[in-house]
């Protein structure tokens, strides 16, 4: 098994840092939740668990999708891209929040009249879910 395991790893393009970007996606609406990033490890534990695993450059360690908040990513489908250099994720979101800011996705704000606008309601306050 190590080396199917092997043999499917070493066939994603990663960056010089040893990283590739994972994008989750809502498997049922077709969202996009968020962005984050893979390494070998955490990608390995995400097709093991089928729970999102992710790298956090911050902390330079694995980051467990949902180990603080709750809100973790169950996983239905792992995708790669034609050039093999990006994850798609498709996720089933426990909780309905994907973003630290309480939010259904990261990607709340909107380009309107040339400033960021946030445009989707904060589901749960931050401090309720991570406390102060």
């Amino acid at each position: 098994m190590a080396d199917d395991q092997t043999s499917w790893l070493d066939q994603v393009r990663w960056t010089s840092d040893g990283l590739v970007p994972a994008i989750a996606q809502d498997a049922h609406s077709g969202r996009i939740l968020m962005m984050a990033w893979m390494n070998r490890e955490a990608l390995a534990l995400t097709a093991e668990r089928r729970v999102a695993v992710y790298y956090s450059r911050s902390r330079q360690k694995l980051w467990f999708k949902g180990e603080t908040s709750g809100h973790e990513q169950q996983v239905v489908d792992i995708r790669l891209d034609c050039d093999a250099d990006v994850i798609l994720l498709s996720v089933e979101q426990k909780g309905g929040i994907a973003c630290h800011t309480g939010r259904e996705s990261c990607f709340y704000s909107s380009l309107q009249d040339g400033q960021w606008q946030p445009v989707d309601p904060v589901l749960k306050d931050p401090k309720t879910i991570y406390g102060s």
